[in-house]
């Protein structure tokens, strides 16, 4: 990857990454046979979108995120079995995969806070990890719940 040296770079990039996130649950969504699989996923692609629209209105109106409360980390998805996307996911495996991506996205993000040396920029970085560690937390109590329902 490289380097970003501008604000509008760094939300280009992060907006890019929401988009292929959105793309990627909607793909997944058009190859599963089940009515409700279809439904969750296409849940899934539209908290990316939301995530891409507020990007992008930061990027027009020049506004930079504020931090947070520390999101917390069940640390589910960091023990699980990679899974991969295809038509006959089991709920449970779509929560898998799900958070294998947000991890992902968090790890991403993280990485790049440490690469700039630019505090609004390390801010800016971070409050996106922040982000997809939430999306990471509502994956991870469901499925803690769907396991313990059974």
């Amino acid at each position: 990857m490289k380097p970003m040296n501008s604000l509008d770079e760094i939300l280009s990039f992060a907006i890019g990454e929401e988009q292929a996130a959105a793309a990627f649950y909607t793909s997944l969504a058009a190859q599963t046979s089940s009515a409700e699989m279809r439904q969750v996923l296409q849940e899934f692609a539209e908290e990316e979108r939301k995530h891409e629209a507020r990007l992008k209105q930061m990027q027009a109106q020049g506004i930079r995120p504020v931090s947070g409360p520390q999101v917390p980390d069940l640390k589910i998805g960091d023990y699980l079995v990679e899974i991969k996307p295809g038509p006959a996911l089991s709920y449970r495996e779509l929560l898998m995969l799900a958070m294998q991506k947000e991890m992902a996205a968090v790890r991403m993000y993280t990485a790049l806070a440490g690469q700039v040396a630019d505090p609004a920029t390390q801010q800016i970085f971070q409050q996106l990890a922040q982000e997809e560690s939430r999306h990471k937390l509502k994956f991870e109590t469901e499925y803690d719940n769907v396991m313990v329902e059974g």
